[in-house]
C-alpha cells in the first residue's frame, strides 16, 4: 500500500518538508511496511523555496540584500537542477515580516532586494528562475526589482526616481540599455497564489494595500501610480498587462516581472506541484495525506489541500487533509476526492502550546488516519 504525503507548510510553525516528515513518521508507526512518499508542496507563498529545494535535492545560497526600507539584511535563495534553476521567494528580502508595525507604509517600500537576489542568480549562470511572490510589504509594481537589474527609471526631467510605491506617478521613461545582460536569456516563471489584476477594485492597491499599512488616501495614490506605471510599460516596453490575472500579486510585482523580465505567471500550486513530481507520486497510490496550518472555506481557492485533491481526484486517489486549525464549517470542501478533514489539535490549548506540540500532534493524527484506512481497506 502506497501513501503519498503532500502538505503545505504550517505557517509560523513548521516547513512543508518538516510537516511531511512528521506525517510520514506517524504513517509508518501505523504500518512499518507501508510505502510512504513525501512530496512537500507550497502555493507560491512562504515555503516555496524550502519545498522545491527539498523535492529536487537542491542547495541554498546565502547573500546580503536590502529589505523593503533599503536596510542590508541576510537572505537566501535556492538552487536546483545542478544549479541551473533558482528558486527565489520575494518575501525573503521584501516581505511584510521584515517590518515593524509602525514601519508599514507602501509609499516608501521597495522590491529592490528581490531584484538583487535575481541579479545574483543571473551572475551564477542559471537558465531558469522561479519567483514566489506572496507576503510582500510593497506596492511598487516591481520598479525596485527592475532598478536592481539595471533598468533606469526616470521622471519627466530625466532624473532617476526612487524605486518605491510613492514614486510610481513620477515615472516618465524606462531606459533598458544597462539591464543585466543575461536577463533576456533566461526563462522566468512567477508562482502566485492569487489571480488579482494590477488595477481596479480587485487590484493590488485596494485589496492588499491596507494590510501593508495603506490608508484610504494612500490606496487612491497607489492606484493612480500603478495605472501610470502600466501606461509607461505599454509606451516604453510594448507590454500591456493592466488586467493580467495575477498582475496585482505582491503589490504589482507580478505585473512588473512580466513587463520588465518577460516572465510567465502561473498558479503557484500547479507550478510547484509539477516541479515536485506530484503526479508521478500519485500514480498507483492508495491514499494521500495533505494539509496546512489553517483550513477553512477559502482553502478551495488555490490552496495546497484543494490543489492536491484536484490532482489526486483526476487519478481516482482519495485524500485526507490535516490542519492545525479548522475554521468554520469545512463541509463545503469535501468531495469524492477530498473525503475527510481533521484537526490535529486534540483538545483546548494555547497557541504557543499548539505550536510547540504540532509535530507530535501531526504524527499522532496521521497514525490514526492510516490505522483507520487500513482497517477499511
Amino acid at each position: 500500500m502506497r501513501v503519498v504525503i503532500a502538505p503545505n507548510a504550517f505557517k509560523e510553525c513548521m516547513s512543508a518538508p518538516a510537516v511531511a516528515h512528521a506525517m510520514a513518521e506517524g504513517a509508518r508507526r501505523a504500518s512499518p511496511t507501508l510505502e510512504v512518499i513525501e512530496v512537500p508542496l507550497a502555493d507560491g507563498g512562504d515555503g516555496t523555496m524550502e519545498a522545491l529545494v527539498s523535492a529536487r535535492q537542491g542547495r541554498l545560497v546565502e547573500m546580503t540584500a536590502h529589505d523593503p526600507l533599503m536596510r542590508p539584511v541576510p537572505v537566501r535563495y535556492g538552487l536546483i537542477d545542478r544549479d541551473k534553476t533558482a528558486i527565489i521567494e520575494m518575501a525573503v528580502a521584501s516581505g511584510l515580516w521584515r517590518l515593524q508595525e509602525k514601519e508599514k507604509n507602501p509609499l516608501y517600500t521597495t522590491t529592490y532586494g528581490t531584484g538583487e537576489m535575481i541579479r545574483d542568480a543571473l551572475d551564477r549562470g542559471v537558465n531558469t528562475l522561479i519567483v514566489g511572490i506572496g507576503g510582500s510589504a510593497t506596492t511598487d509594481a516591481g520598479i525596485g526589482m527592475a532598478a536592481a537589474l539595471g533598468f533606469r527609471l526616470r521622471d519627466r526631467h530625466g532624473n532617476e526616481i526612487k524605486p518605491v510605491g510613492g514614486a510610481l506617478a513620477s515615472l516618465a521613461s524606462i531606459d533598458s540599455s544597462k539591464v543585466h545582460p543575461r536577463l533576456g536569456q533566461v526563462k522566468m516563471r512567477v508562482a502566485s497564489d492569487v489571480t488579482n489584476p494590477l488595477l481596479g477594485p480587485y487590484g493590488a492597491a485596494p485589496v492588499y494595500g491596507p494590510q501593508k499599512g495603506a490608508t484610504p488616501d494612500m490606496v487612491v495614490e497607489l492606484e493612480h501610480g500603478l495605472a501610470h506605471a502600466a501606461q509607461c510599460w505599454e509606451s516604453d516596453l510594448g507590454v500591456k498587462i493592466g488586467d493580467l490575472p495575477g498582475g496585482g500579486a505582491a503589490g504589482g510585482l507580478g505585473a512588473g516581472l512580466v513587463a520588465f523580465c518577460g516572465a510567465e505567471i502561473r498558479s503557484g500550486f500547479d507550478l510547484i506541484a509539477d516541479y515536485a513530481g506530484l503526479d508521478d507520486a500519485l500514480r498507483g497510490a492508495s491514499l494521500v495525506l495533505t494539509g496546512e496550518g489553517k483550513i477553512d472555506a477559502s482553502t478551495r481557492f488555490g490552496k495546497v489541500p484543494a490543489g492536491v485533491a484536484r490532482r489526486a481526484g483526476a487519478l481516482g486517489v482519495p485524500v485526507v487533509a490535516l490542519a492545525g486549525h479548522l475554521a468554520g464549517d469545512v463541509r463545503s470542501l469535501l468531495s469524492d476526492s477530498l473525503i475527510a478533514v481533521f484537526s490535529i489539535t486534540p483538545g483546548p490549548m494555547s497557541l504557543p502550546e499548539a505550536l510547540d506540540r504540532a509535530r507530535g500532534n501531526l504524527e499522532q493524527t496521521a497514525e490514526q488516519v492510516i490505522r483507520l484506512w487500513m482497517r477499511r481497506a
